[in-house]
């Protein structure tokens, strides 16, 4: 395989709502929350991790190719693409494993064609310069504390309180997304990549999404690229 092109794609995210992405902090420290939101270890600001952003889109990406049943929730596989009789939705899998990549214990792609490696490479996104700049000003504060709690349904009283921090609406991150390209790719990677984005816009990213939490948009640096991506319309009629 050669590789002709490697495609940087950036821009904002902006939080519409508040956004929780764990830090996985299992110690419990007096006064403060028990569900804090992962922070750079040496700047202690909150960031998204690629790997949450990557992770989110391509199971939004499988949700969408009515290929879960089939997984069992594991990500798609080739195994899965060999067993597949419908043209369409093996077409489907197939772009979805060129993109995001394949175990490196499965067979290097099928008879006709490679797959070859992952495609899209997702960065951490760090605070937005702007916003970094208001915060040091104190004209914003880049985390909250959430108080939560259930609700008797008999009682109608609050039991079980938790204190979840997450970041505050209105925060913006920068993205990087880079998309290789190689000379036998025949598929436009480009647009499954960027309908993966819008279907986040219409989802959540982080924990606590049906709770609100997690509603993102996305603008773009390229001018075009922003055009394109506000007409993609991810579900036609009749899907």
């Amino acid at each position: 395989m050669k590789l002709v092109e490697i495609k940087e794609i950036s821009g904002t995210i902006t939080l519409k709502t508040g956004l929780h992405i764990g830090a996985g902090d299992i110690e419990m420290h007096i006064g403060g929350t028990d569900n804090p939101v992962i922070k750079h270890p040496f700047t202690h600001e909150p960031y998204i991790p690629g790997s949450s952003l990557k992770g989110k889109v391509r199971s939004l990406l499988e949700l969408k190719s009515g290929l879960m049943g089939l997984t069992n929730g594991d990500p798609i596989s080739l195994k899965i693409v060999n067993s597949l009789s419908d043209v369409e939705q093996k077409k489907e899998a197939l772009k979805i494993i060129k993109l995001f990549g394949t175990s490196a214990s499965e067979s290097d792609g099928l008879e006709k064609e490679p797959i070859g490696p992952a495609r899209v490479s997702f960065s951490d996104c760090e605070l937005d310069e702007e916003i970094r700049e208001k915060i040091k000003e104190g004209k914003m504060v880049y985390s909250e504390i959430k108080a939560e709690n259930s609700i008797n349904r008999i009682t109608s009283t609050a039991k079980n309180p938790r204190f979840t921090e997450r970041v505050p609406a209105g925060i913006k991150f920068r993205f990087l997304i880079t998309l290789k390209k190689f000379q036998e790719d025949k598929d436009d990677l480009e647009d499954l990549l960027l309908t993966g984005l819008k279907l986040l816009e219409f989802d959540a990213l982080g924990g606590n999404g049906s709770r609100g939490y997690g509603r993102v948009e996305f603008k773009f640096d390229d001018g075009e690229l922003n055009k394109k991506f506000k007409n993609i319309l991810p579900f036609k009629k009749g899907d």
